[in-house]
């Protein structure tokens, strides 16, 4: 049995494996565990504070694989990209260069730093023990934050981002670093990824170019990269895009992955929510129903699960006593419930944010 909850002191060492074992390694859930012990005491206040509007609150959150007794995923919501500092990014441009003269009219395509992603609030620092993979707990842990969202709106912006891991190659270098960061920090990707997550991406802002870049100058394997996740990400990435998410022009500064934006309110989770008062039934008396999360309305004691959509005639959710137990509920309390299955392509309309490509 899993089930989404809020990080505790204890979670450390789970913490740390998870770090070290994300692939790729990720900036924003450094393997240190000085690091770690302050994300931890960080999410601890943020969930036992009241809040009015976002700011700089970060929400951690593990899957527990209750049968095994340990954490097997964690994955993070950062209630402002940029309230401490800028969260910079690369946004992708056109511009024209023209003649009369000659005749002459060229579009050019350039990055050019920006922070316009500071606002949104991020949703980040996911990392899955491997053995999980391509099951339901991805799609819980990815999720479930939209489910403790939808509960809490005043905590968090509109607009919601994601950043995905970049295309790296064979060897774990990223072209794209390789083609413009490491003319300026003499170190590599990995390195200089680390450095990032122990302290922060702005430094990297400080010294890296502020004029735009023009992309014909770079590398045909930077070029490539731009906007690409890494191969291990492609899944993830198109689920978030079933979820409404959309691409933005927007990719990271160190290994220019794709950077997606969504609005709160268009997205399937939101959309498709409801609210239901419980109805507690055996296992066995339980009808067949499609899968859908469910969350309990507890700020520090958040839950969610996975279980059967199944609702009486009179719409209450009908749960197992181990699953009312698991979110803490007892019969007739609300909880919060969503499809886990995404709708198809005949239901899902992407829209266009006004950055897509």
């Amino acid at each position: 049995m899993l089930v989404v909850r809020p990080v505790r002191t204890a979670d450390l060492p789970a913490l740390e494996r998870l770090a070290g074992t994300a692939t790729p390694r990720l900036t924003n859930l450094p393997a240190h565990r000085d690091r770690l012990e302050e994300r931890i005491t960080r999410s601890r206040q943020a969930f036992g504070h009241e809040v009015g509007f976002p700011g700089d609150e970060h929400y951690t959150f593990v899957l527990e694989d209750l049968e095994r007794g340990e954490v097997v995923g964690t994955a993070t919501v950062r209630a402002q990209a940029g309230a401490r500092e800028a969260y910079y990014t690369y946004r992708q441009e056109t511009l024209i260069h023209a003649s009369q003269q000659l005749d002459v009219r060229r579009e050019v395509q350039t990055l050019a730093l920006s922070h316009e992603v500071s606002e949104a609030s991020l949703l980040c620092a996911l990392s899955l023990d491997p053995r999980y993979k391509g099951t339901s707990a991805e799609s819980l842990l990815r999720r479930a934050r939209l489910m403790f969202i939808a509960q809490y709106p005043e905590r968090f912006a509109d607009i919601l981002a994601m950043a995905f891991p970049g295309y790296l190659d064979d060897g774990g270098e990223s072209p794209f670093w390789n083609s413009v960061g490491r003319h300026f920090f003499v170190r590599d990707y990995q390195e200089i990824n680390y450095l990032a997550g122990v302290r922060s991406k702005s430094f990297i802002a400080e010294v890296m170019p502020q004029f735009p870049l023009y992309l014909a100058l770079l590398t045909p394997q930077a070029r490539a990269a731009i906007g690409r996740e890494h191969p291990d990400h492609e899944e993830a990435l198109a689920e978030m895009l079933a979820e409404g998410f959309l691409r933005s022009r927007h990719v990271d500064i160190f290994d220019a992955g794709p950077v997606i934006k969504g609005e709160r309110e268009r997205l399937a989770s939101f959309r498709r929510a409801a609210w239901h008062p419980v109805r507690i039934r055996p296992e066995h008396a339980l009808p067949d129903a499609e899968p859908a999360m469910v969350a309990n309305q507890q700020l520090a004691d958040f839950r969610c699960v996975v279980t059967r959509y199944a609702l009486s005639p009179t719409g209450q959710l009908m749960l197992s006593p181990e699953h009312a137990d698991l979110l803490g509920v007892e019969e007739g309390r609300a909880v919060l419930a969503a499809p886990l299955a995404l709708p198809g392509a005949e239901e899902h309309d992407p829209g266009y944010d006004e950055g897509e490509l």
